[in-house]
């Protein structure tokens, strides 16, 4: 069984289609990042960063969080979406870093500024919509002699496709993209995605307009850290 941390977001989608692809057994328990679950001393002991998502394999005893080792853990688990070969292993591992250190952190950031942002912020949101358009047109190129990202569906493809998901309400238009199309068509009509994606949907979300909820997310400082970690050493 694997308890799954989660709250309904991209990063959060990525470990949920990942069960669901593997068709691994898990518990699901509700961090609702914008009450302030994340700094719960029990999750942090999970979770360092006050981050979801994060897993706990209660077979091995063994919890881990970050959504890439996360993902590598289940497909070394379920033995899915991670060739065991070296040459295609590090096709896959290469492109899940590249989701972790650019798409992933550049569209967040994009949303942050279309969606929680107060007042005008022209640059910012440039900046970001520039770096998201580019790294979707990296995809494209990538994807026009393959069907995905490291030749076969792999656990790149499923960390990539919940951040090109909100492709729309952060300003793109996948039409200029055919490859990337093509790709996030293909991958958005799998069942297991759909119940990945589906999952937690109809869970409260106002963080936009909730003081409270955007304080917890937006306003942390090395001081809530220390905060939070004496709470869970007491």
């Amino acid at each position: 069984m694997i308890e799954l941390y989660y709250w309904p977001t991209p990063n959060g989608h990525k470990i949920s289609i990942m069960l669901e692809e593997c068709g691994l057994e898990y518990d699901l328990r509700r961090v609702n990042i914008g009450a302030g679950d994340q700094f719960d001393p029990a999750f942090l002991a999970i979770s360092p960063n006050n981050r979801m998502p994060a897993i706990v394999d209660t077979e091995t005893g063994i919890s881990v969080f970050e959504g890439g080792a996360i993902l590598v853990y289940l497909a070394e688990k379920a033995a899915k979406f991670l060739p065991a070969e070296s040459s295609s292993r590090f096709e896959v591992l290469q492109w899940l870093f590249w989701q972790a250190g650019g798409l992933g952190p550049m569209a967040g950031q994009l949303s942050h500024f279309v969606n929680y942002a107060r007042g005008e912020h022209p640059y910012s949101r440039a900046r970001f919509a520039n770096e998201y358009d580019r790294l979707l047109a990296v995809m494209e190129v990538r994807l026009r002699d393959r069907p995905f990202l490291a030749g076969e569906y792999s656990i790149a493809d499923i960390a990539s496709f919940p951040w090109v998901l909100p492709y729309r309400r952060l300003g793109n238009d996948l039409d200029k993209f055919p490859n990337l199309r093509r790709w996030f068509d293909t991958i958005k009509e799998r069942p297991a995605v759909r119940r990945g994606v589906d999952l937690g949907k109809d869970w409260r979300r106002d963080e936009a307009t909730n003081e409270k909820a955007r304080a917890l997310m937006f306003d942390q400082t090395a001081e809530t850290v220390f905060k939070a970690a004496d709470a869970v050493e007491k």
